[in-house]
């Protein structure tokens, strides 16, 4: 039996890789990164019960991709973490699928797999023969008083909190693509077709 979650795209952060632009609207084929990648999950084997966004800046146009829109409760841009905090606080699921903005071509078994190694733990993340890709994360609701502590502690990498969790990585055999710089987004955008 599928399992519903809720699907949160990460957009809030400072894209210091990009100069500093607000990563989830620039455009690839003539559609922001964040549409592409919301297009992606729709596309999903096991589609999202619903979407949110976190995102910081240009509220009005991530909103205008039609799914609630969360800014981070803390400013000054603290992070991926703040944004799954958000997410978690607004969950209607048991689960929630975190994306991030720049990973424009999600295998379409991406949700399915990701769930199927998190049942019974509190986690599940992607890994690929390149890289381990923390932010793209399956979560079970019960983590947030763990994230909450984390951050009070004040913690802020992904990666020290997810290894106190009872967490699985996910094995992927093709590397996954990421809009990480304008290079990068310039290289996807001189290639022919769609990269939702």
């Amino acid at each position: 039996m599928a399992i519903s979650y809720t699907a949160l795209l990460l957009a809030g952060g400072q894209a210091r890789r990009m100069g500093g632009v607000d990563k989830g609207l620039q455009t690839l084929h003539g559609q922001p990164l964040a549409a592409h990648v919301l297009a992606s999950l729709a596309a999903q084997s096991q589609p999202p019960a619903r979407c949110l966004i976190s995102a910081n800046r240009h509220l009005d146009a991530y909103a205008a991709l039609g799914w609630p829109v969360l800014p981070d409760a803390e400013p000054d841009y603290p992070g991926p973490l703040a944004g799954i905090a958000a997410g978690l606080a607004a969950l209607q699921d048991d689960w929630l699928l975190v994306v991030p903005c720049d990973a424009i071509r999600l295998p379409a078994d991406l949700a399915a797999r990701l769930l199927t190694a998190a049942a019974g733990r509190d986690a599940a993340s992607a890994a690929d023969p390149e890289h381990w890709h923390p932010t793209l994360l399956a979560l079970h609701r019960r983590v947030a008083p763990s994230l909450s502590a984390w951050r009070q502690g004040g913690g802020r990498s992904i990666r020290g909190w997810l290894a106190g969790l009872d967490h699985q990585e996910c094995q992927f055999a093709v590397p996954f693509t990421n809009a990480n710089t304008l290079d990068d987004l310039a290289r996807l955008a001189a290639q022919q077709g769609d990269c939702a």
